[in-house]
């Protein structure tokens, strides 16, 4: 339809209203200005923000993740996924009356050039969303920084070190804070990556768990949930755009060099011929049931009785072998740190052993305060004539 107007010029001006395939297809009253990358459908940005928000509300109260009088820790990294997630958390919490106490949890792993910056970010948001802010660091926790750490274990490995001290972090950050509920910004790239990761890597033993909204264990006091887990990735960096949050948008500088970064490619491939590979990914991951570990008993002798005592073999995927006492149950405790473990020493306090073996054997290597002989003897190596 085409409605003229005078023109000032003496000339007709005309107007066009925009047609039916212009509209949203959600109000069907204003123009569509955004295509969702979940569905391909066609919608303004009014219904963006109402649908993008509704679908969130209705991942939390359908998996019930939280309770009124709650106290929450939001894992706040600076990046879109973790500033959205507080902006979003805040917001339902206030529309909703979920009737939650809001923290924004901080880990500093001690990365010159990323994590400082980033948590700069964190501090504004801190201030823009009006909530306290909390920040624990890899150097107070375990003496070690990122840096020193690639520096001393090498930039392939980063994502391991990382990984582990970041999960206890969150955790011994929260219990900090007396607080029993992490929430993080994991989406639904995050979570099809993973099951993509374990598949290549044949690790099947995480299958179980890659899927879940919410990860608990007996022995922890602290539990995780995902208000994202069916998110997508584009809608949420969408949204972050259109509301104009301020966040950090660089990537880490060690996460080219991680395995994720495979699994990511090969997704975005299937995404671009099928958009809703994500879900259908995560969809997989939650149906997969996997068949009862083996395990197999054997006998020790008990020193002081000497009697033989039934000992559980666990065979893992990767074909290393977990012997526990019968009994054992979720929630064992690591022997060092006291930290949740189902082996008598925690990943953590593994990975730091081999750290301090190798930062003792560089101080050895390049200290220069010798006693004795051998100060003698470097001291003259170092004479020049």
């Amino acid at each position: 339809m085409t409605i003229t107007t005078p023109s000032p010029y003496g000339q007709s001006q005309a107007e066009t209203k925009p047609k039916l395939s212009q509209l949203c297809e959600h109000c069907h009253s204003r123009k569509a200005q955004i295509k969702r990358p979940k569905n391909l459908q066609k919608i303004c940005k009014e219904c963006f923000y109402e649908v993008f928000e509704t679908e969130i509300h209705n991942t939390i109260t359908n998996a019930n993740l939280f309770h009124p009088g709650e106290k929450v820790a939001v894992g706040a990294s600076g990046g879109k996924d973790s500033t959205v997630l507080a902006y979003i958390m805040k917001l339902l919490n206030e529309r909703y009356n979920y009737g939650l106490e809001i923290v924004l949890l901080s880990i500093d792993e001690g990365i010159i050039g990323y994590r400082d910056d980033s948590l700069a970010t964190v501090k504004r948001n801190q201030v823009q969303y009006d909530l306290p802010l909390e920040i624990v660091s890899y150097r107070d926790l375990y003496d070690w920084t990122m840096d020193e750490i690639v520096a001393c274990a090498g930039i392939r490995n980063s994502c391991t070190y990382c990984g582990v001290f970041r999960r206890q972090a969150l955790d011994r950050g929260a219990m900090k804070l007396g607080i029993s509920h992490v929430v993080t910004g994991h989406n639904a790239d995050d979570m099809a990556e993973t099951v993509l990761m374990n598949l290549l890597r044949g690790d099947v033993a995480r299958l179980e768990k890659s899927t879940a909204i919410m990860t608990e264990s007996k022995g922890s006091p602290v539990k995780r949930s995902k208000p994202f887990k069916y998110s997508y990735q584009k809608e949420i960096v969408l949204y972050a755009h259109y509301k104009k949050l301020d966040y950090f948008s660089t990537e880490c500088s060690y996460a080219p060099e991680a395995f994720r970064g495979t699994a990511r490619e090969l997704m975005k491939n299937l995404e671009a011929i099928r958009p809703s590979c994500i879900l259908d990914i995560i969809h997989s991951g939650e149906n997969l049931v996997l068949k009862p570990k083996k395990q197999r008993t054997q006998f020790r002798k008990n020193a002081k009785a000497g009697s033989k005592v039934p000992t559980e073999m666990e065979v893992r995927s990767d074909g290393s072998v977990s012997l526990t006492s019968a009994g054992f149950v979720d929630g064992n405790t690591c022997e060092k740190c006291g930290y949740l473990s189902s082996n008598k020493i925690c990943k953590a306090c593994m990975l730091l052993e081999g750290l301090e073996a190798n930062r003792a054997k560089l101080r050895l290597e390049g200290d220069q305060s010798f006693v004795g002989a051998a100060k003698l003897t470097r001291t003259l190596e170092n004479l020049s004539f």
